[in-house]
């Protein structure tokens, strides 16, 4: 190949010249080639093949111009479909998820991966929602896949141990929260931990009730003479069974009209020694509840004696009434009144009565016919109020199997003897 006569510098300033000559009016390329060869002495036909290979990289810079611009077109449709694409997956999720901005677990956001796979590859959506704090990858997904979509060990772990929460729930009346609750599994030897029970029970959408305030139905006579307040409210201060007895009654509404309910419970043990149901609230119903309570008791432990023994109440007539003196004085029992219109004086038997009011008449359903349909439910409530209900003051342990310790650890070698 001959090597060119002329320079880089020559060829571009003919070039120049030419379409200079063009833009000064020249009449024709011709006539603007001949200009230039006037001027420089080059012959137009090099001059022409000069211009010509400048138009060639000129048009061929265009070219190249344009096909970038229609690359970054491209680029750009892309993005945009991929957000599209992206907003799509998330309206999708946000409708699948529930609301509250926690990442679902795993499942749920497996499920959701399972359901609209056939709109989007499973890889996509794995990226979209690890994009947006809802971490899981393909390889989880195809694992569940690879089982069936079925529970994993941990899954059926938690439903049979929800299962079996909800069974001590309900064996307990259906009136436990968390706290009983959890204390009770510990107590049939489950290890599970307090945080676990109450989502479980969130769950499975059970609470335990809520202790009402209780009405005084009791009506002093300001004529009657009073025993002394012998316990001055010192309720936590028992220190054996049969120490103190307290005494009250309530009112149940009933379809037949009131029914009354007289307690007494030993105040150590928390155990309700005897329940009377009535339709009238007259002394012979606390009386008959005193003596349905030394009965029990000497039942419970042939070498029990009243002596002694402490009975409280609160100032109602029924309580003062000269036939319960002298029941109290033949079984050589000291009787105490509280305060007149002081709940605190009989603190004790105001929650026992709450918690007999929430945990048995106000949470069954539908309205009491008569007193014997109170009177059967009430011992059911206080059977397992005895032998099942765990008390916080007790250390969660029933009230027989406290009253139980007691006599085994005391009077076991006093009784042998």
């Amino acid at each position: 190949m001959a090597i060119s006569p002329y320079d880089q510098e020559t060829r571009q300033r003919a070039v120049r010249l030419y379409f200079e000559e063009l833009a000064d009016g020249a009449s024709s390329k011709a006539a603007a080639l001949r200009a230039v060869e006037a001027v420089i002495g080059i012959k137009t036909s090099t001059i022409r093949n000069w211009v010509r290979t400048e138009e060639k990289k000129v048009d061929a810079a265009v070219e190249q111009s344009d096909a970038e611009k229609d690359a970054e077109l491209i680029t750009l449709r892309k993005e945009n479909a991929r957000l599209k694409e992206a907003n799509e997956i998330l309206k999708l999720a946000s409708g699948f998820f529930r609301p509250g901005g926690a990442r679902p677990q795993t499942k749920v956001i497996v499920d959701f991966l399972r359901t609209h796979r056939h709109l989007y590859s499973i890889e996509r959506m794995c990226r979209v929602l690890n994009e947006h704090e809802y971490a899981i990858s393909p390889a989880t997904f195809y694992r569940f896949q690879a089982r069936g979509f079925g529970p994993t060990p941990a899954e059926l772990d938690e439903a049979y141990t929800a299962h079996r929460l909800f069974e001590l729930w309900r064996a307990n009346r259906r009136v436990y929260g968390r706290r009983k609750l959890w204390k009770a599994a510990h107590r049939a030897g489950w290890n599970i931990g307090r945080d676990q029970v109450q989502r479980l029970m969130n769950i499975l959408g059970i609470a335990g009730v809520l202790r009402r305030k209780t009405t005084r139905t009791t009506v002093a006579d300001p004529s009657a003479e009073r025993f002394p307040d012998r316990i001055q409210r010192a309720w936590s201060q028992a220190q054996r069974p049969d120490q103190w007895w307290v005494a009250d009654f309530t009112y149940v509404h009933t379809s037949c009209g009131f029914s009354y309910v007289a307690f007494v419970t030993d105040v150590f043990t928390r155990e309700i020694l005897a329940y009377v149901v009535d339709t009238r609230a007259t002394k012979s119903l606390v009386i008959r509840a005193l003596r349905q309570a030394l009965a029990i008791r000497q039942r419970q432990d042939p070498y029990f004696d009243s002596a002694g023994v402490i009975h409280h109440s609160d100032a109602g007539s029924q309580y003062t009434s000269t036939d319960l003196r002298r029941l109290l004085a033949v079984h050589q029992m000291d009787g105490s009144i509280g305060t007149v219109g002081d709940a605190y004086d009989n603190g004790l038997m105001e929650s026992t009565i709450g918690l007999y009011k929430s945990e048995l008449i106000d949470f069954e359903a539908g309205t009491w016919t008569n007193w014997s349909e109170v009177e059967r439910a009430t011992a059911g409530w206080v059977h397992w109020y005895n032998h099942e209900r765990l008390h916080s003051s007790l250390g969660h342990i029933p009230p027989i199997e406290h009253y139980t310790n007691y006599q085994r650890e005391n009077h076991a070698g006093l009784h042998a003897a």
